[in-house]
């Protein structure tokens, strides 16, 4: 029988994983899905692009499909969403229209805090902008207030800090702002807010965060300068876009689990085939290297302007002894692996020592408290894991046991203790499972492929 169930009730999933007497070390090689940024502003900069963009690869996520519906709202026409084909007929900039209803971002973050941008930039139009239960938990002011700088007019509750929010469209002009933290997001908020203000918007970042919409922005033909340096990008309004050919690699934040899955259960080979390396975006690579994870990158290449390869990765340790070692994950490093931290923590607890994670405290406010929600669910399943304010301090080569755990609907901690899973002896039920989906449906299907039958 398979090792790994999934059973659906009332739209409720609950994944169970059985770990087999005889063990089990996991085989073979794995397409992962479309990387989430990019299929995200493909949808975006395509909407606002003169022309016609053509998508291969998009993510078929729920949050990409929220930023679909609320672009067709907006006024561009967006073919059904399939990974091999996406059309996007853009209206251009400064064109969108007045939508009817309440834009709703659903569970995606990028999607309300990019489009933010967008929308305040466009005079004479009103709209309002909500999101799912935790979405409407998540601070906005992050994005609100220089916004405001530029001239926007937004409110919402807590003086704009959450959604719901409305927005009056303005004529911006351009700032040079300095975030206080290093943000995809906040930084894409801000550029997108200046492709049509006149003159040149700047922001500067403590660190550097991911730059796949300075990437794409010149792609499409915006005039966009980057200073590696000062960690600062410069956008020069009002802008132009052109439709263009978007070839989207596989998510490196996806191909994480597989990493820490190969790199923790004894004899396992995996290779995850065409993932996108781009070097803001590999913090996670370093990190297990550092632990002595055995990964090598095949066959690199360059796909539309992203760097991509294969990533090979395999456990030679013996079951019973601890395959990695522990270390410490702070400072500048953080940005570019923040969405992998969950995973991180599973592999730390099967790491000789004692592995902090510091600096982090921005995960505190993503779909869960992904600090206290890993802390806790690892505890429950038999590890010592200690919640810092910023982080997690995770004392390796506890023994895992299987039990119930929960995903707290957040998709990275329901995948995340998939994972753990993997090396607990006995059954691990994992409940709510189905926020998996938020950005990796076939992650189950994935999952029973290279476990196959014992």
């Amino acid at each position: 029988m398979p090792v790994v169930t999934l059973n659906v009730t009332d739209l409720q999933h609950t994944l169970t994983i059985q770990q087999p007497e005889s063990g089990l070390a996991l085989q073979g090689r794995i397409r992962i899905p479309g990387d989430k940024s990019i299929s995200h502003r493909s949808l975006m900069l395509g909407a606002l692009a003169q022309g016609e963009t053509i998508i291969h690869g998009l993510l078929l996520g729920e949050d990409p499909r929220s930023t679909a519906e609320c672009f067709r709202a907006l006024g561009a026409t967006i073919s059904e969403l399939n990974s091999e084909e996406v059309r996007v007929r853009g209206i251009g900039l400064g064109n969108l229209i007045e939508p009817k209803d309440v834009l709703n971002s659903g569970n995606s973050g990028t999607t309300l805090r990019l489009m933010l941008g967008i929308l305040a930039s466009h005079p004479d139009r009103f709209f309002a902008v909500t999101g799912d239960a935790s979405l409407r938990t998540r601070p906005m002011s992050r994005v609100v207030d220089p916004l405001k700088q530029m001239g926007a007019q937004i409110w919402g509750r807590r003086q704009g800090a959450l959604a719901p929010l409305a927005i009056q469209g303005q004529t911006l002009h351009p700032i040079h702002y300095r975030s206080k933290i290093a943000s995809a997001q906040v930084k894409s908020c801000i550029l997108l807010a200046g492709l049509m203000a006149e003159g040149q918007t700047t922001v500067t970042e403590p660190a550097l965060s991911r730059d796949h919409s300075e990437r794409m922005l010149r792609a499409f033909g915006a005039q966009l300068t980057t200073d590696p340096e000062t960690h600062s990008a410069t956008v020069t309004g009002p802008a132009h876009l052109t439709g263009q050919t978007v070839v989207v690699p596989g998510d490196i934040s996806s191909a994480a689990f597989w990493l820490v899955a190969g790199a923790i259960v004894p004899g396992s080979d995996l290779t995850i085939e065409n993932v996108g390396v781009n070097p803001t975006r590999t913090g996670i690579l370093e990190a297990l290297q550092s632990m002595g994870a055995n990964i090598t990158l095949e066959n690199p290449r360059d796909v539309a302007g992203e760097p991509v390869a294969d990533l090979r990765v395999r456990c030679l340790s013996h079951s019973g002894s601890l395959p990695l070692s522990a270390c410490t994950i702070s400072g500048n490093l953080i940005p570019r692996l923040i969405d992998e931290i969950p995973i991180l923590a599973v592999a730390a607890v099967f790491a000789e020592g004692t592995t902090v994670i510091r600096d982090a405290a921005e995960l505190r406010v993503k779909e869960s408290d992904r600090i206290k929600a890993m802390a806790t669910e690892l505890n429950h399943l038999g590890a010592r894991v200690s919640e810092l304010p910023d982080g997690l301090e995770i004392i390796g080569g506890t023994p895992l046991y299987g039990t119930q755990v929960d995903s707290y609907t957040d998709h990275r901690i329901a995948m995340s203790l998939a994972i753990a899973a993997l090396n607990a002896s006995g059954t691990t039920h994992i409940h709510r499972a189905e926020a998996a989906a938020i950005s990796y449906p076939n992650f189950t299907a994935t999952l029973q492929q290279i476990c196959g039958e014992y």
